[in-house]
């Protein structure tokens, strides 16, 4: 029958920790399995920083945020370092974009600011600013590292099990629940079986479920933001996002984020613009064209930041066609994916809903669905157990 667990997780990136550590703190057995090495670069969850970015309007999107900043607290508060770094957010471009944004924080009584462009360059010396400035004041960097060790912690502290350098070879679940196939470290085959399984595999995802669960096209892009350096010391930076009208995203190709990253530099961007790739066969290097628009870009918006002197690095994007995340349960597999380059700042959150999805407990959020994405009906993606 092979070994048993109430639940089996398959990837150890930033989502299936967190919905281990939910699971675990609940007293769930929880069997992780992980392809690669803790901190491993094959994927989208590694390195040092992310952006905690509040600059929606989407109230789903805004909720989940909340949850989320409480989980980054009370996970923070039994972690060695801290997790977050509050110096603020500032998002510009795209009027329509930066004011709906602001309406909808305003209204949920969160600590934001509309500044000129005078104002903000005034703050932030190594900028260009043009149009109205949100500037987001609980908002700034997630340490991922830091998190990542944090949360296989806490998890493990709960009970689970963490299980590295180990390959599922193939996933069979039925009405009785799941069977996973698992090649071990060393090269031994063996069932572990389980009520339920979460599959948060990042770009393996598809393959993983192929055949068994409908999903949306999830594309998988190699992207490749890069550090730069600061040309004065004694500049403060923000986090930031730039977002560009519809007309000049045709030019330009992609949105800009980044952030300051201790002992990196400043991390610059384009959002969901690379070329697409097989997870195991990427080549670690962007394109001529990514990396000379990155650098037109800073030469053009970051008078501080010195162009060549930019060091890229390279993750992986899986994104669905929408920019919605996938969260959703179909008989005893919960499904969670297509986090399109936008997902860490939510990850506590989005444990606590792939737990729920797991256990029986709810449905995640109708927004993430499979039927938002156009599979199936509301009717087919219904838990396994009340």
């Amino acid at each position: 029958m092979g070994t048993q667990t109430d639940h089996i997780i398959v990837g150890g990136g930033i989502m299936g920790l967190s919905a281990a550590w939910q699971l675990a703190r609940r007293g769930e057995r929880v069997h992780l399995i992980e392809q690669f090495d803790p901190h491993h670069a094959r994927g989208a969850s590694h390195g040092s920083t992310r952006n905690i970015n509040n600059a929606y309007h989407e109230e789903f999107y805004l909720d989940l945020f909340d949850e989320a900043f409480a989980l980054w607290r009370e996970l923070e508060a039994g972690a060695a370092e801290p997790l977050l770094g509050l110096h603020g957010l500032v998002t510009q471009g795209d009027e329509a974009v930066v004011l709906a944004a602001h309406e909808a924080l305003v209204g949920r009584g969160a600590d934001v600011a509309l500044l000129t462009p005078a104002a903000a360059a005034e703050r932030w010396a190594g900028m260009r600013f043009a149009g109205p400035v949100l500037l987001g004041r609980q908002a700034g960097v997630g340490y991922t590292a830091r998190a990542l060790d944090a949360l296989e912690a806490a998890a493990a502290g709960a009970g689970a099990t963490i299980e590295r350098r180990a390959r599922v070879r193939g996933i069979d679940a039925s009405a009785a629940g799941v069977r996973v196939k698992v090649e071990g470290a060393d090269g031994s085959v063996r069932t572990l079986a389980a009520g339920s399984a979460i599959v948060a595999a990042g770009a393996w995802s598809g393959s993983l479920l192929d055949g068994l669960v409908d999903l949306p096209t999830l594309t998988v892009t190699e992207e490749h933001p890069a550090h730069f350096t600061p040309r004065d010391p004694a500049h403060i930076w923000p986090s930031f996002n730039h977002m560009f009208t519809p007309a000049q995203l045709d030019e330009r190709g992609g949105n800009v984020y980044g952030m300051p990253s201790p002992g990196e530099g400043v991390k610059v961007g384009l959002h969901a613009v690379g070329h697409v790739v097989d997870p195991d066969q990427r080549t670690f290097a962007p394109t001529p064209e990514v990396r000379a628009a990155v650098r037109e870009h800073v030469i053009e918006w970051f008078p501080g930041l010195d162009p060549d002197t930019g060091v890229e690095m390279s993750c992986t994007y899986t994104s669905t066609a929408s920019g919605r995340f996938v969260l959703d349960r179909v008989g005893p597999l919960t499904i969670a994916a297509g986090f399109s380059g936008h997902g860490y700042k939510f990850a506590p959150a989005i444990g606590r809903v792939l737990a729920d999805a797991a256990t029986g407990a709810a449905l995640p959020p109708a927004e993430f669905r499979l039927p938002a994405h156009g599979i199936g009906t509301p009717e087919a993606s219904s838990p396994a157990r009340p």
